[in-house]
């Protein structure tokens, strides 16, 4: 018989050597300031991510930043395998707030308040034909939007512009062209930024995306991925604990927890050092689902070690729960199994939208079917000799050469 509990610190020093490395690297996020470590999208950075693709296959990424840096912004860009350049800056192109219908009215060169001034605020100051209190007979309804002569010429008229001037582009500012489309803009900063590399590296033949995501969106968005974790994790300890009526189970558990999310989390902020893997929103899924499924294979052991106690009352702890892992070990692994095979046709087949969602997902159920037969039930083993010991208790273990 396999004794999994006696080489337990053989299977701690392997879990040490899977989570020191990530630890590291995870560290290494705040303390080099996002240039190493764990690399984030938009989701959880906020700013403008813009995907571009020139029709002169020679233009750099460094050359789309120092045209971005003319225009007074800090830009990221990195070439993808499509041929795509992949910028990504501050937020810009956010729509523009129409002013408000109760501003001050403005002051016109002479001095004098312009009584008109609120209404050149609506787009619809120009359409109604009153729109001009003494106005010259000419100033009828069919006016073009355009000031008219006659208009300036009238004695009351004010040196400030006629409501029917402020319905040209210059005389309120434009809302920025909608977000996250494939439409090179053609207004507003956005607008100048696209005639600016355009004008200077020539023709844009194709945008992918432009995305533009604000910080109090991407802070929510953290917040709630973090608050989602936590408390999926406490929850499941809570019910571990209650269903067991031991609470070194469900510590254990929590144990098995922290070593799974260590290691994916930590296998990514290494890939994104060295391959600028990057965590999206779907990351919180994966190790929401990774944290379940861990919990699922740490129950079916806990749950035959509590048969067992109650069935050899008179054995050692370890030689029970060595025993119970062997008995639930084939199904661990065959449920685990066929999840892998599942996961690896999707990552191979499935397409880069989702291959980083599905590789969290292999790394996550690999790491937490260990966890839940090599860790958690050692841990509880140590644990519970631990309290034999302080209570002058301890039994003499005789491993057993074969499953009863």
């Amino acid at each position: 018989m396999f004794d999994v509990v006696g080489k337990r610190n053989w299977f701690f020093a392997f879990s040490a050597l899977i989570t020191i490395p990530g630890l590291i690297f995870i560290f290494l996020t705040p303390l080099s300031g996002g240039s190493m470590g764990l690399k984030f999208t938009i989701d959880y950075t906020g700013g403008t991510l813009w995907e571009l693709r020139f029709e002169n296959p020679a233009v750099t990424p460094e050359q789309v930043e120092a045209v971005f840096e003319g225009q007074g912004l800090s830009a990221q860009a990195v070439s993808t395998s499509e041929g795509f350049v992949e910028v990504r800056t501050e937020p810009i192109g956010l729509a523009v707030a129409p002013p408000s219908p109760t501003a001050p009215p403005t002051i016109g060169p002479s001095g004098s308040a312009s009584p008109s001034a609120s209404d050149s605020a609506s787009p619809s100051a120009s359409a109604s034909p009153s729109a001009s209190p003494s106005g010259s007979p000419s100033a009828s309804p069919s006016a073009s939007p355009s000031p008219s002569p006659s208009a300036s010429e009238s004695p009351s008229a004010s040196p400030s512009p006629s409501p029917s001037a402020s319905a040209s582009p210059s005389a309120s500012p434009s809302p920025e062209p909608p977000v996250g489309n494939t439409e090179i803009p053609t207004e507003g900063r956005l607008g100048a930024v696209a005639t600016a590399l355009q004008g200077e590296l020539g023709a844009i033949a194709e945008q992918r995306s432009l995305t533009t995501i604000g910080p109090v969106v991407s802070s929510d968005l953290i917040g709630q991925a973090l608050l989602l974790i936590l408390v999926g994790s406490l929850g499941i300890v809570a019910w571990i604990t209650y269903r067991f009526r031991d609470v070194k189970m469900g510590a254990t558990a929590l144990v098995a927890l922290v070593h799974d999310v260590i290691v994916v989390v930590g296998i990514f902020a290494i890939l994104g050092t060295l391959f600028d893997v990057e965590i999206d929103a779907l990351f919180v899924t994966a190790m929401l689902t990774v944290i379940g499924f861990s919990v699922h294979d740490t129950i079916v052991v806990f749950d035959r070690i509590r048969e067992n106690k109650a069935r050899h009352i008179n054995e050692p702890f370890a030689d029970i729960v060595n025993h119970s892992i062997l008995q639930t070990f084939g199904r661990s692994i065959t449920t685990s199994l066929t999840v892998v095979i599942t996961l690896l046709a999707l990552l191979l087949f499935g397409g880069s939208a989702t291959a980083y969602f599905v590789l969290a997902l292999l790394i996550g159920i690999v790491s937490g079917t260990y966890s839940s037969i090599f860790n958690a039930a050692p841990v509880l083993v140590v644990w519970q000799e631990r309290e034999d010991r302080q209570r002058g208790r301890v039994p003499a273990r005789q491993p057993r050469s074969a499953p009863s």
